[in-house]
């Protein structure tokens, strides 16, 4: 009897691990919903001009170190990392091995935060600023997985291996269409700087960002690297009509549409009491145009009476261009189920170009539509409505009223009892 109760024991045992290695393992079971891991290489300029001492008393190479080692105690887990160098090892005049000096100092991948800040810690500004091929390094670099890539590119001057123009390299990265974004970040940029990384970050859909201080370099950095790992946003299709009444009516969300030159297309948001509409616009240039252009995005009712509007012009030294509104909806006290309101939003654009070029198809156009709670705060001046632009133009013109009052009343008074006296 025994004997057949252990028998019977161990079959029930040997049936139960059997089916315990049978199941998925939480890796394996999480592998085709697993997202993708998102890449980011921080590209670092180690050139001689980093030696400079005018960020916040120290030079600009130990501010960089500062800011990196910040950084990397708050990666987030999911992100890969790794960091590329220019300028960091060759101290001769040979210009053509200098314009060869960029390397991988630490590899994308699971971040070793104490080995990666052992490997900043080790650089010490040396030689020249080779941008183009730093930039084709970082990108080869972040080759393979569907997840983002993010360049940041740290440098204090324009590159200095020309014929290699980096604002070249960068629209080759961006027609290859891997989707990696390059963000600059100029420390103490002067003009040329600032032109050129304003151009390798617009080739890309990145960012361009001036710094000057310690934190902010910093601050910039660990906010592109949070941003890689955000899910990126696929704009949906939306084709705007000639009038509001045809507009398509459009939620929360990010679009995309064709606008040829000199156009106007319109769509249709529905903001309820107490809510607020946030709208922006941007136009790329993607083709050669006249300089001196707008954009123009305009709230109206459906009755045609505008209610605010943002405008931004340009004069061809930038590829996008941008404008934003916003508009607060006021609540009702003592209803319930209020009706929304339908904003009829107005996207037009004043460019133009010469007769070679076509019109065919439009510009892209990507509108951000956004709705959130309405402001309570009264600081803000959107809870007054002051983004009307009246609202702002009359209360500054009755302080003016009172003000001229009560001067002239008291320069009367002083007269007065000067003649007394």
């Amino acid at each position: 009897m025994i004997t057949r109760k252990r028998l019977a024991a161990g079959v029930c045992g040997l049936l139960a691990a059997m089916g315990v290695a049978l199941l998925p393992t939480p890796a394996t079971a999480g592998e085709p919903d697993a997202k993708p891991s998102p890449k980011v290489e921080l590209t670092l300029d180690v050139s001689g001009s980093m030696r400079a001492r005018d960020i916040d008393g120290q030079s600009r190479m130990a501010a960089a170190k500062q800011a990196f080692n910040e950084v990397l105690d708050a990666v987030p887990q999911d992100v890969q990392l790794g960091i590329r160098t220019l300028g960091a090892n060759y101290r001769g005049e040979d210009r053509k091995v200098g314009c060869k000096d960029t390397r991988q100092l630490y590899p994308v991948g699971p971040l070793d935060r104490t080995e990666a800040k052992t490997a900043v810690a080790t650089l010490t500004p040396t030689g020249w600023t080779p941008i183009g091929p730093a930039l084709l390094g970082a990108a080869q670099d972040l080759k393979g997985g569907d997840g983002t890539r993010r360049i940041v590119l740290i440098t204090d001057g324009e590159d200095t291996c020309a014929p290699l123009d980096p604002c070249q390299v960068a629209r080759d990265i961006a027609a290859q269409g891997i989707h990696l974004t390059v963000d600059t970040l100029g420390l103490l940029p002067d003009a040329k700087t600032r032109k050129q990384l304003s151009c390798i970050a617009e080739a890309t859909g990145g960012t361009y960002t001036s710094v000057q201080h310690t934190k902010q370099l910093r601050d910039r950095v660990h906010q592109l690297v949070e941003r890689a790992a955000d899910p990126v946003v696929t704009p949906v299709p939306a084709e705007g009509s000639r009038q509001c009444a045809d507009a398509p009516k459009l939620k929360p969300g990010l679009y995309t549409d064709r606008e040829k030159f000199a156009e106007h297309r319109w769509y249709r948001v529905d903001v309820r009491p107490g809510q607020e509409l946030r709208a922006a616009v941007s136009i790329g240039a993607d083709r050669a145009v006249n300089n001196d252009y707008g954009v123009l995005l305009r709230a109206s009712t459906v009755h045609g009476r505008e209610i605010v509007r943002g405008a931004e012009a340009g004069d061809g030294r930038t590829d996008v261009i941008s404008s934003g509104l916003r508009y607060p909806k006021a609540p009702m006290d003592g209803a319930e189920e209020a009706p929304a309101e339908t904003v009829c939003l107005q996207v037009s654009n004043s460019f133009s170009a010469p007769a070679s070029v076509r019109t065919d198809p439009g510009m892209p156009v990507e509108l951000s539509v956004d709705l959130v709670d309405g402001p309570s705060d009264a600081s803000d001046a959107a809870s007054f409505g002051l983004g009307h632009g009246w609202w702002l133009l009359g209360a500054l013109t009755l302080a003016g009223l009172v003000a001229g009052l009560l001067w002239g009343w008291i320069s009367r008074w002083r007269v007065t009892v000067w003649r007394t006296n």
